[in-house]
């Protein structure tokens, strides 16, 4: 019996060498595919701690926010807006505002509730701009707001 299986993987040996086919061992350290782990026993990347997964928010990506209002639909700088709209989703699954003519400016916001956010018109030029909101399901644009001279 030992003779016949060491003959089969002999024969499977030859078979897969012979077809082209090559049969690739692992190196130590590789990141192989689906395992979670490397060669040397360390977590990669797509590795979980299951502490962290308790606390990680799960963010509904389907619902897609969308802004209804801006109210007022003008302000200078610093005053206070507010966003209405809908699918803005919770709060640790909110990424943030912002408007179109600040670039990449931080703005100030208070998220309120899953359908009210309120913001802080940044100091920018006068003139439109477009507000953004950034929520679990993507991202939503206001029509054209108007940034007052201070």
């Amino acid at each position: 019996m030992t003779i016949s299986f060491h003959f089969f993987l002999f024969l499977s040996w030859l078979m897969l060498s012979h077809a082209g086919l090559q049969v690739t061992l692992a190196e130590e350290g590789m990141i192989v595919e689906g395992a979670g782990y490397t060669l040397h026993d360390a977590e990669s990347i797509k590795g979980h701690d299951e502490q962290q997964l308790e606390k990680d928010p799960v963010c509904d990506s389907s619902r897609k926010p969308k802004i209804l209002r801006v109210e007022p639909d003008e302000a200078k700088p610093g005053q206070t807006i507010t966003l209405k709209g809908e699918n803005f989703g919770t709060r640790d699954c909110f990424r943030g505002v912002a408007f179109s003519a600040a670039g990449p400016t931080k703005i100030d916001y208070t998220f309120v509730n899953e359908t009210t956010v309120e913001v802080t018109v940044p100091d920018i030029q006068p003139g439109m701009s477009f507000i953004d909101v950034v929520a679990g399901g993507g991202n939503a644009r206001s029509k054209a707001f108007l940034v007052q001279p201070k």
